[in-house]
């Protein structure tokens, strides 16, 4: 392919790989579609940057949504969120754009759009009354497990370390909230696993930067 020529759909890229539950998955059966979808972005000519906002933009509406007592349209409207996710990053790479300043928005956005969520739902099931305080309080936690798991590998990439494992990641997350919001009768269910398996992201995600950082400091011990 020249340099400028539209790139073809078989020289793009597989979607990142990834250590979460249905991360491998999602790599192998919408490896071709994710494809398709990049060049067409490409030749849009839409930029990262843009894709970014607007997946900002689409959480703020399903943010606005939830609160107003709505659930199936919020969760539709998700896919849209999260394939716009899902995307930046990768035309990012395909255009040579990525950059840690790119990296950086990226991540702040994406908790932006964490806590637009989960706290318009908290907001919205703690003022329907005490037959939803278990929901409510469940998107609280939900909340706060997921800031933690983005917290824990901010700061053990501060120190050097790269962790890319978590068996419920921003993915399963999206994933997860669709179906709560979906399907009649399953939210509160949903909040209480994604809280539970979020927790276990958590301890995964500490013990593995703890064991790099145990490692690196025993290594520099054996040196000495």
């Amino acid at each position: 392919m020249a340099k400028g020529d539209p790139p073809r759909v078989r020289d793009l890229p597989a979607p990142r790989r990834s250590q979460s539950a249905i991360g491998p998955l999602f790599r192998t059966v919408f490896k071709w579609p994710y494809r398709v979808a990049l060049a067409g972005l490409y030749r849009a000519g839409l930029r990262p940057w843009q894709l970014t906002f607007l997946s900002l933009a689409t959480n703020g509406l399903i943010g606005w949504l939830l609160v107003t007592g709505r659930r199936l349209v919020p969760g539709l409207l998700l896919i849209l969120a999260g394939l716009l996710d899902i995307f930046d990053g990768g035309l990012a790479r395909l255009r040579g754009e990525a950059s840690r300043a790119g990296a950086f928005l990226d991540s702040v956005t994406d908790r932006v759009s964490d806590f637009i969520l989960f706290g318009c739902l908290f907001w919205s099931l703690a003022g329907r009354g005490q037959g939803h305080r278990l929901s409510a309080a469940l998107a609280l936690s939900t909340l706060i497990v997921s800031m933690l798991v983005s917290h824990i590998r901010a700061e053990a990439e501060a120190e050097g370390i790269a962790l890319t494992e978590g068996f419920v990641q921003r993915l399963e997350r999206y994933v997860l909230l669709m179906i709560g919001l979906t399907v009649p009768g399953t939210l509160t269910p949903v909040l209480a696993l994604m809280t539970a398996l979020g927790s276990m992201t958590v301890l995964q995600r500490a013990l593995s930067a703890w064991r790099q950082l145990w490692g690196g400091v025993s290594k520099g011990s054996q040196k000495e």
